[in-house]
């Protein structure tokens, strides 16, 4: 689905063993990979300028991890000074990525408010897509389960989707991301519709399980004649636990969702399926950034 991928570390995230595996990653589809570790500053301090010294360990470190690279693949290795978000979001214009890699750990929303969260703060900001994995896991897999999880990243997705207009863009993202890539890997395509058990049922609607078959037989043919295999899950509970158990059941390489808006003064107050399933899933995230968010 992706060419060129600015992947960031903090060597505390596993996100750094990724540069040993870039043969997967070209298996995965890439053509480009950076790999970006950024050096913190104190809070309240101004930026210094960039020491050399201070920036030579980490890129070597990263240097040393990067082995059997093919021909076919440009690899770059960025380490820099700052504000992490404002450098991710330089560096992705700056090498043209398509995607930014993160690795962030699980987090309550009281936690996210107290301590801050790169991966939030850029969900806010970036107009590029990102893949969010989780620190426990890509740090605890074995040489051989992470070889294999980085060439199909992009295999399988799980789409929720509901028939809102966020849901519809979400598809329209994918459907775009496989049309514009010739070499796109994604196989298969799981369509979930959850029927919010929460929701009063008389505002689901007369019929909203026949709204939901009809719905998703429209979007299955849609991205089947992009080649792709497409298979829909109808069910009702609660939207987070089934998007979790429906991966689980269906072992989806990544889960992709989009929001309109997740930032805004109302952020810590108004529910957010987006945000939950950045801040709770276990299984890899794909996040699509708002369409109407300025370039």
């Amino acid at each position: 689905m992706f060419q060129r991928a600015l992947i960031c570390t903090d060597f505390n995230d596993g996100m750094y063993r990724l540069a040993q595996f870039v043969p997967s990653l070209t298996a995965g589809g890439f053509n480009s990979l950076t790999f970006f570790y950024n050096v913190g500053i104190e809070t309240g301090r101004e930026i210094p300028s960039q020491d050399p010294e201070l920036l030579a360990k980490p890129k070597q470190r990263l240097l040393d991890l990067l082995r059997e690279v093919p021909d076919t693949i440009e690899v770059t290795v960025e380490v820099q000074m700052g504000n992490p978000s404002d450098n991710i979001l330089k560096l992705a214009k700056q090498h043209q990525s398509e995607i930014i890699f993160l690795g962030s750990p699980t987090r309550t929303m009281l936690e996210e408010k107290l301590f801050g969260s790169t991966t939030m703060k850029l969900s806010e900001k970036t107009t590029i897509p990102m893949m969010i994995l989780r620190p426990q896991l890509v740090s605890t897999y074995t040489t051989a389960e992470l070889e294999l999880r980085c060439a199909h990243l992009f295999r399988y997705l799980l789409l929720p989707y509901d028939g809102t207009q966020g849901s519809k863009t979400l598809v329209e993202f994918v459907k775009r991301q496989v049309q514009n890539n010739p070499h796109s890997v994604l196989e298969r395509v799981r369509l979930l519709w959850v029927i919010d058990e929460s929701v009063r049922p008389e505002l689901r609607g007369d019929h909203p399980l026949q709204q939901a078959e009809e719905e998703l037989s429209r979007v299955q043919t849609e991205l089947a004649e992009l080649g792709l295999v497409v298979n829909t899950t109808i069910c009702e509970g609660d939207p987070i636990q089934e998007i979790i158990a429906t991966a689980e059941a269906h072992d989806i390489s990544a889960i992709a969702t989009c929001s309109r808006g997740i930032g805004g003064i109302m952020k810590w107050s108004v529910p957010s399926l987006t945000r939950e399933i950045l801040r709770q899933s276990w299984y890899p995230v794909l996040f699509f950034p708002p369409v109407d968010r300025a370039h």
